[in-house]
């Protein structure tokens, strides 16, 4: 009989899993909270494996509680029954891997889901997501990372919806409920939403640094997404692997267990970042291994990710004393009620198989749903002299050029369980509604040819074979994408940046296209042709030298699997672009990092107290964003009239409805987004010149006028104090509606006491 059905094959009870519980010796406790990755169970030489290099013995191994990235059913089966064919207790491992935007169908990146501005879409990517991980036999998925960033620098952009709370907070919400919606029929998976607290505030942009700010803006701005993800029950919080405040999030015992546990009633699991408890000793806030493991499972923290301080620690420390047996039991409890919560218990399998991998995995269905997120997430920039669309029908010869053309490596950094070969190109889209005649796809040059920064981003040197053409390879490449254009009426130019220059540890001060990329456009644009150029990038790439040679911009991201054809979906006007910022573009580098709900300032660029000199701006560039936040363009016009509210002041328990006509002037229907934004004119700490309390995605017919209206409630002009707590004060405010964060129309109300 196997070793797990010991259990009745049903979950537990409350009573017999305390009984469990009290049943292991303090070596299964510990095991309970310690994660190993998959290697550590294929080692074949134990002694001269990860074990050896991780300084933990085969015991813990054996014992350990769940393991990190593993995928497929059959890999997942296997391990499970070597694992439980163990003997002892036989608690099935729980299996957890970084699904951050799509399991096999790979969706874009979540910067992109966030330029959706549809978080009930993007719910439903999340669901597919969970199904496909499901029938793989994940149980856990590292994601949504819901660290809200104002950083462009920063490479772990990628991963975030955007720099504004509310939105992150709606996004946040649509995630763990898509990943979590088929829990309750047994099936689903948990979602741990990441990184608690304060990562996308890291200085200067620079991976891993340190995270400093008042109580008031962590409250306002950087908590409200982890909230939400939290009231939306995800079941698991995991820990950042930086400082906030001078301390780090990993031992942060207010962060943790007072505000997370106390203030927000969690009561599931928290994990650590992959290290991060060992690396408490880097910080200098621990000793040893042995203290950091006491400060973090002190602190909240349940499972060591990928580190050797709970394995060799908890048990020295409960000997001497310093460290109750009952502190590791909290914590085992808590893993060991959600592993029963699963059904684990019942089946360590899940109903995982590879039969289930093959009726779920990449259906047409999945692909349809990732090809309308993508066609969502893609921002149209610039569209001079209504360039786009394309009309399929005609003549004009198209030549794409580029070294994103035809290249199938466009999943992103953390698209770690899709494959490129399941990917449509930019050349399989267009190809769809150009025939050979009319197309010409040349790469015109490598995505970058810098040999050092392969070595330099953690990969051997010879990982730039391949990736960096030699000279002659390059010039051929180069003179036949001029050749291409030369013939052509249009030029489509497909560039960016390479994967490894963003997602974690691709911080960047440069954040332009490689300059060899930018050469070949510079050369192109010489030739009067009219080019669009379409970019591929994990963050807001400074895009003002692509700007000036280019009649159209996409800005498409890291796209996904189903990229190509939402891509030519957009420029030959099957799909009317929708898409809108939600992170702000800079002008120049040396604006970062850049957003559009900043402080009002005593000296702000336009004002008539000041002139000239001394006022808040920059005497070399712009003090704006190259585009705000919000900002998108679409096919047609459309105008939004006076806005209107109904009454001018209202009650701590009344609320005011704002209503503006949207006017569709054009001939084809379009997707407005309607944003509303709110100023505190006056308030006891100094409030944002702006910021968003909603907004709505609404279809405007042609030639049709959309009348739009929002209700705001009083309890929603609040504002987070420097004790992080919400107070509501009265006085006048200004609500701000428009189709972005800088076009808006303003009226004004006040709340009385």
């Amino acid at each position: 009989m196997p070793q797990w059905l010991k259990y009745g094959g049903m979950n537990l009870e409350e009573a017999k899993l305390r009984q469990l519980l009290k049943s292991l010796t303090i070596e299964e406790k510990i095991g309970q909270l310690v994660q190993l990755s998959g290697e550590f169970y294929n080692a074949s030489d134990i002694s001269m494996g990860p074990q050896r290099k991780l300084g933990i013995t085969q015991r813990m191994v054996d014992l350990s509680g769940s393991v990190l990235n593993v995928a497929g059913a059959k890999q997942i089966h296997r391990l499970q029954e070597a694992y439980l064919a163990k003997g002892g207790h036989a608690i099935p491992l729980l299996f957890m891997s970084d699904i951050v935007y799509g399991y096999k169908t790979v969706y874009p990146i979540p910067l992109g889901m966030g330029a959706s501005w549809d978080p009930r879409l993007i719910k439903r990517a999340y669901e597919n997501a969970a199904e496909e991980a499901y029938a793989g036999g994940q149980q856990v998925a590292f994601a949504p990372m819901v660290d809200l960033v104002h950083d462009a620098r920063w490479g772990r952009v990628l991963e975030s919806t955007g720099e504004d709370p509310y939105l992150n907070a709606q996004f946040a919400k649509a995630m763990v409920g898509g990943f979590q919606s088929g829990l309750k029929d047994g099936k689903g998976i948990v979602s741990c939403v990441k990184h608690f607290a304060g990562y996308g505030a890291v200085e200067a942009g620079r991976e891993y640094n340190s995270a400093d700010m008042s109580m008031s803006n962590l409250y306002q701005n950087y908590l409200p997404s982890y909230k939400a993800a939290i009231q939306a029950g995800a079941k698991m919080v995991m820990t950042s692997l930086t400082t906030l405040n001078g301390v780090p999030a990993t031992a942060d015992k207010w962060l943790l267990n007072d505000l997370l546990r106390k203030q927000w009633g969690f009561t599931g699991v928290v994990i650590s970042d992959y290290a991060s408890i060992y690396e408490l000793t880097q910080h200098g806030f621990a000793a040893n291994e042995q203290d950091a493991a006491y400060k973090a499972l002190d602190a909240g923290v349940d499972i060591d990710m990928k580190s050797p301080c709970y394995a060799n620690g908890l048990k020295p420390l409960l000997e001497d004393g310093r460290l109750s047996e009952e502190k590791i039991d909290a914590a085992v409890w808590r893993v060991l009620s959600l592993k029963n919560e699963l059904g684990l218990f019942e089946d360590p399998f899940r109903g995982s198989s590879e039969a289930l991998e093959k009726a779920n995995l990449l259906t047409p269905a999945k692909r349809q749903l990732a090809r309308k997120v993508s066609q969502e997430a893609m921002v149209l920039l610039k569209n001079e002299r209504h360039l786009l669309p394309l009309n399929r029908s005609g003549h004009r010869r198209v030549a794409l050029i580029g070294p994103y053309a035809d290249e199938s490596k466009m999943l992103g950094l953390w698209a770690i369980h899709g494959y490129p070969k399941d990917t449509i190109t930019f050349k399989h889209g267009l190809s769809e509604y150009l025939d050979t005649s009319r197309l010409t796809v040349e790469k015109g040059t490598d995505i970058i040819r810098d040999a050092d920064f392969f070595a330099e981003s953690g990969r051997p040197e010879d990982q730039a074979s391949g990736q960096i053409s030699d000279s002659a390879t390059e010039k051929k490449h180069h003179d036949s994408a001029v050749a291409a254009a030369k013939r052509a009426d249009i030029i489509i130019f497909a560039g960016g940046e390479h994967t490894l220059q963003s997602g974690e540890a691709g911080s960047r001060t440069k954040l332009r296209l490689p300059d060899n990329q930018q050469r070949l456009l510079d050369e192109l644009a010489t030739l009067g042709k009219p080019i669009i150029s379409v970019i591929i990038s994990g963050r807001p790439l400074v895009l003002t030298d692509v700007l000036a040679d280019s009649d159209a911009v996409i800005q498409a991201w890291f796209p996904g699997i189903e990229g190509g054809h939402a891509l030519a979906d957009i420029i030959f006007g099957a799909y009317n672009p929708s898409g809108r910022l939600s992170m702000s573009m800079p002008a120049v580098e040396g604006q970062a990092p850049i957003y559009y709900n900043h402080l009002s300032t005593g000296r702000p660029e336009k004002t008539s107290q000041h002139v000239g000199r001394f006022v808040s701006r920059y005497t070399d560039a712009p003090t704006g964003p190259l585009f705000p936040f919000g900002y998108g363009l679409s096919y047609g016009k459309v105008t939004y009239h006076q806005p209107t509210i109904d009454q001018s002041q209202i009650s701590s328990a009344q609320s005011v409805t704002i209503r503006v006509p949207v006017e569709n002037t054009s001939e084809i229907d379009r997707t407005e987004t309607v944003q509303l934004y709110l100023h505190d004119e006056v308030a006891s700490i100094v409030q944002p010149v702006k910021r968003l309390i909603d907004f709505k995605r609404a279809l405007v017919p042609a030639g049709e006028t959309l009348m739009v209206s929002f209700v705001v409630k009083a309890d929603r002009l609040g504002f987070y104090n420097q004790q992080g707590k919400y107070v509501i004060e009265p006085g006048k405010f200004e609500l701000m509606i428009g189709p972005n964060s800088d076009e808006t129309q303003t009226v004004e109300f006040s709340l009385k006491d």
